[in-house]
């Protein structure tokens, strides 16, 4: 997402997982999926979503928790039903997590304060793990913190292999599914608040474009996140890239080879829908000016 993009487009598309059967219970408020549908409480649910990264760091200022409730009041009162934004923040300037492990209880209580809000207005959250980008640390910052403890990194793409790493996200992961809100009394992996949990915004390996260490990191982690909680959805974060599983498709892709595959990212077990991230006006310039793109770069984006 771009990062001064209050509100945005979210674009969800559901993928068969006849490998991955969820019973849809009748009540329990939980959003499923059958088939090619979403269900809630046993009917069909139409998602009508937004983009809100920055809810969990306004909302750690209790003074401003009035603009939080405001975002929602405005949302549902428009009709919309799903909330996306960051459960990460990771180094930094007022981070979540400002070391491995180590959490500021003040920002954990923005993102308290962000579901018990939602909750309040009848939306449902996409809460996204971690960040593809610099901006709010992304992998950069996991690279760096593994760095400073001795390990040998030579790429930011490192995150996606090295065992040190993958340690501390799936820490993370572990800590924000089992946190026990303030608000409401509920931990994060019981409250059907949450729709689902997003791997991580947007992830890029372009290191390996043949596809296969997102691949594997995918599989790894939605093994990891569904041994903690079997209650919510679960999608990657993908931009909707085409990869090696279908390369008459690839020519359709508006830049060169991420190290994503849409197709077999998506097809695997454990994972419940898909997104597709929109951003034509760059996508335009990646396509007639590859090199005005490169000077950009991708700073603005998280």
């Amino acid at each position: 997402m771009k990062l001064h993009l209050a509100l945005g487009f979210l674009l969800v598309v559901l993928f068969n997982q006849n490998l991955l059967t969820v019973h849809v219970e009748a009540g329990d408020d939980f959003v499923r999926t059958r088939r090619v549908h979403f269900f809630l409480n046993g009917n069909p649910y139409f998602a009508n979503g937004f983009n809100a990264y920055w809810l969990m760091y306004v909302a750690s200022d209790p003074s401003q928790r009035p603009k939080v409730s405001a975002a929602f009041r405005e949302a549902a009162a428009h009709g919309l039903t799903v909330a996306r934004t960051w459960a990460f923040s990771d180094g930094g300037y007022r981070p979540l997590q400002y070391a491995p492990g180590s959490y500021n209880e003040q920002m954990f209580k923005g993102l308290d304060f962000v579901i018990a809000e939602a909750r309040k207005y009848r939306i449902k959250l996409i809460l996204s793990l971690a960040n593809n980008y610099e901006s709010f640390g992304g992998k950069k910052q996991y690279v760096n913190w593994a760095r400073s403890q001795g390990q040998y990194l030579t790429s930011d793409d490192d995150f996606f292999r090295n065992p040190v790493v993958k340690g501390y996200y799936k820490n993370h992961v572990k800590t924000v599914l089992n946190r026990y809100n303030s608000f409401t009394g509920m931990h994060y992996k019981d409250d059907p608040t949450i729709m689902a949990w997003e791997l991580m915004n947007e992830p890029r390996c372009t290191s390996d474009p043949s596809g296969k260490t997102i691949q594997a990191w995918i599989m790894e982690m939605v093994s990891h996140v569904k041994s903690i909680d079997r209650n919510h959805l679960l999608e990657a974060g993908l931009e909707g890239f085409y990869g090696q599983s279908t390369p008459q498709k690839k020519r359709l892709n508006p830049s060169l080879d991420i190290g994503t595959d849409f197709i077999a990212n998506n097809q695997i077990p454990g994972i419940d829908f898909a997104t597709v991230h929109s951003y034509p006006d760059q996508w335009y310039l990646m396509k007639i000016k590859p090199s005005c793109y490169k000077k950009k770069g991708e700073k603005a984006l998280i």
